[in-house]
């Protein structure tokens, strides 16, 4: 095996997708926030700051874990799944906790804010990944997967109290990983089956906005129930934008507080009335040939634990993705789940840098790199 001595021979053995898209999103989501926090003139707001702040970090993270080997996350599986329940518990604290639009999921740093959520999703795929690789061999019974489903629970009870999206999130990673783990196909589709069953019991234990946001995604055109509003104007800026989009900064949507949330959850809105369906394409492109270098990693992998590791981090982008930009459209249900990448969201944005971090360290060794 070759000794690599610098950077530059680390990354060239590294697909260019995963390198240059964390590049491309950086420049695209600093731009959207210079332009949601537009006001006649360029500001250096403070969305633009922590999203600046947030990436610069994140290409750093990206440099660290890219030079460690993934497989020592093996070693410390207790350690970590102790201390990551610990983490989520965290916001529930006095003095500590911090609740936002009725959500108490974020922790005070006092200059900042910190989303535990986002950062557990990073440590919940290398737990399963460690869980279901230890376990592979007994992933036939009803009983093992009942095992796996139990080793998740913490996980995504804590965060469904408080933040239905990220929960979701959490349940799909959790599929999808334990789908690529080997699962026998008829026994998946059985306890597919069985979940269905209980979505209605499910349903009547969401809080009562939950439930809303449910019923408003069932009768869009009702604006007085939560979140049709802000979809209604999503997509009155997606249809105005046209083909080419009524240019950089010029968001009339955006400009005269049509559109909620907009620095966010609706993002991909802004993107699309400023820069057109061009722009919304070749966004999506972008998010399509960055799937696609992922997988190949995935397929590549020289461990079923490297395979899970990105297979789970896969699931992630691939729901978050589809799930906003369809937020937008009014196709799914407003749930608060961000753009990833885009999105403001300093946490947020350290969670994909760290994921497509670790996606470059299994793919670096995949070509039989040491350090």
């Amino acid at each position: 095996m070759k000794k690599l001595d610098n950077f530059h021979d680390l990354f060239k053995n590294v697909s260019k997708p995963l390198i240059l898209l964390p590049v491309f999103f950086c420049i695209l989501s600093i731009l959207m926030m210079f332009s949601t926090s537009y006001d006649n003139h360029i500001v250096f707001s403070r969305d633009v700051i922590v999203q600046s702040a947030a990436y610069l970090i994140g290409f750093v993270l990206i440099i660290i874990i890219a030079s460690m080997d993934y497989s020592v996350f093996e070693e410390i599986e207790r350690p970590l799944y102790i201390g990551s329940v610990v983490f989520l518990l965290l916001p529930y604290l006095p003095f500590i906790g911090l609740e936002v639009n009725g959500a108490r999921s974020w922790i005070n740093l006092g200059i900042t804010t910190l989303q535990p959520s986002e950062i557990i999703k990073i440590t919940f795929v290398l737990l399963m990944a460690n869980y279901l690789n230890r376990n592979r061999d007994k992933l036939y019974t009803l009983k093992s997967i009942l095992m796996a489903a139990l080793y998740a629970a913490p996980f995504i009870l804590i965060v469904l109290k408080e933040d239905f999206g990220s929960a979701v999130v959490f349940i799909i990673i959790w599929i999808v990983m334990i789908f690529f783990a080997g699962i026998d196909g008829r026994l998946f589709a059985k306890c597919a089956g069985i979940t269905l069953l209980f979505i209605p019991a499910a349903y009547s234990l969401l809080d009562d906005y939950q439930q809303e946001r449910i019923t408003a995604f069932i009768h869009p055109d009702n604006l007085a129930l939560q979140g049709n509003y802000q979809v209604w104007q999503s997509k009155v800026a997606i249809g105005s934008g046209g083909f080419f989009g009524k240019g950089l900064f010029q968001g009339t949507q955006k400009d005269l507080d049509f559109l909620p949330v907009r620095n966010s959850d609706f993002i991909f809105s802004v993107v699309v009335e400023e820069l057109g369906f061009i722009g919304g394409a070749v966004l999506i492109a972008a998010y399509t040939w960055f799937i696609y270098a992922i997988s190949k990693v995935a397929l590549s992998a020289k461990d079923l634990y490297g395979t899970l590791v990105v297979m789970g981090f896969l699931g992630m982008f691939v729901f978050q993705i589809f799930e906003n930009i369809a937020m937008c459209m009014g196709v799914m249900p407003c749930t608060g789940i961000t753009l990833p990448f885009i999105s403001y969201g300093g946490t947020s944005i350290l969670s994909c840098m760290v994921a497509t971090g670790f996606i470059i360290n299994v793919a670096i060794r995949n070509r039989g790199v040491t350090f």
